[in-house]
């Protein structure tokens, strides 16, 4: 078996804890009055979809409860509900925008697993592609993001409106 080490990943995993954040960044992208600045594609009655500022692949969303809270026990049940609907709608318009040949979700919860924002639970979901198995990531400290985030936000805004206006 071979080993690829990345020495500057300890940084970040052996990082003293944080003390929790004054404003959380995710609150204030939804309270945003400019979806453009805050890269939100998408708002229903109790999550926002938006993407991610440090993206993994074009087109990687987060979405995100309007509540504050760091696990879905704390979410109600409309809440819930919500968030799950734009989960799956962000799939929807992610394999129609980009085509890809899989996706990748996940939900960030806790400290360990919040990635920065841990008191404020929220959903990724983001294409991926069999061809897409680089190691630049591993050994060069470097993403490769085939688009611009507002071009990438114009699209997938776009996808939401249109699947939006089938719906209703």
């Amino acid at each position: 078996m071979e080993h690829i080490f990345a020495p500057w990943r300890s940084k970040w995993v052996e990082a003293v804890k944080k003390p929790e954040e004054k404003e959380c960044a995710l609150c204030q992208n939804i309270a945003s009055g400019s979806d453009e600045e805050a890269l939100v594609v998408a708002r229903g009655d109790h999550v926002v979809v938006m993407l991610n500022l440090y993206p993994y692949v074009s087109g990687h969303l987060m979405i995100v409860p309007k509540s504050h809270v760091p696990i879905f026990d704390d979410l109600g049940e409309a809440e819930k509900l919500e968030l799950w609907s734009f989960t799956e709608r962000s799939i929807n318009v992610l394999g129609n925008v980009y085509e890809p040949d899989g996706m990748n979700m996940g939900a960030n919860l806790g400290q360990a697993g919040g990635a920065g924002i841990p008191s404020h639970l929220h959903i990724h979901v983001m294409p991926r592609y069999g061809g897409d198995t680089g190691f630049i990531t591993s050994i060069g400290e470097l993403r490769v993001i085939s688009e611009d985030l507002q071009t990438t936000r114009l699209k997938i805004a776009n996808a939401f409106e249109n699947l939006n206006s089938q719906h209703s």
